[in-house]
């Protein structure tokens, strides 16, 4: 078997993603602060066309060397904010209309694989800190909370491992047409 050149994959260009029909997905990032992990929060929010990306707290935003490092250019591409709190921004996408979920392992989680998206729905993701997790204050604001099923020894992934999971899923659930 031969492997595909990238001239090959018949990717988009920046100019016809930014036109481009996204996933209607926006992912919040909670004090996620590995300037690493939110580099691959973009190339993973770039591969599934995801609506955006909001950095909250303390997450670093682009320009950034180390972000750039992880991203490889996808924080030029897929649209981004910052929020000081991510509880406020999670307050304004309820607002907007968006169903707001933790990434979280709490009390009434439902496991990812059994999670349906509603079609027509929009839909925020909250990430959180390397240690600590979605806060408390954000997971009392969301509607509700996913947790991807585990069979290991380990209690968690890696908050960017964590995202293309769960980006993924989503992505076979409800990824934008083409």
């Amino acid at each position: 078997m031969r492997k595909i050149r990238n001239e090959e994959l018949g990717r988009l260009t920046p100019d016809e993603f930014a036109r481009a029909e996204r996933m209607p997905v926006i992912v919040v990032l909670d004090n996620v602060r590995s300037m690493q992990n939110v580099g691959a929060f973009f190339r993973t929010g770039d591969a599934f066309a995801v609506e955006r990306i909001v950095l909250c707290g303390i997450t670093a935003v682009p320009p950034s060397r180390e972000i750039h490092k992880t991203a490889l250019g996808a924080e030029l591409t897929v649209d981004w904010s910052y929020r000081a709190s991510a509880a406020e921004c999670v307050e304004e996408l309820r607002a907007e209309g968006c169903a707001v979920y933790a990434v979280e392992q709490v009390e009434g989680a439902v496991p990812l694989d059994r999670f349906v998206p509603e079609p027509g729905r929009r839909y925020a993701l909250v990430f959180g800190n390397e240690v600590d997790g979605v806060s408390q204050q954000v997971a009392d604001r969301s509607d509700g909370a996913l947790e991807i099923p585990q069979a290991g020894t380990k209690h968690s992934l890696n908050v960017a491992v964590s995202g293309g999971v769960v980006l993924w899923n989503f992505f076979c659930r409800i990824r934008p047409k083409r």
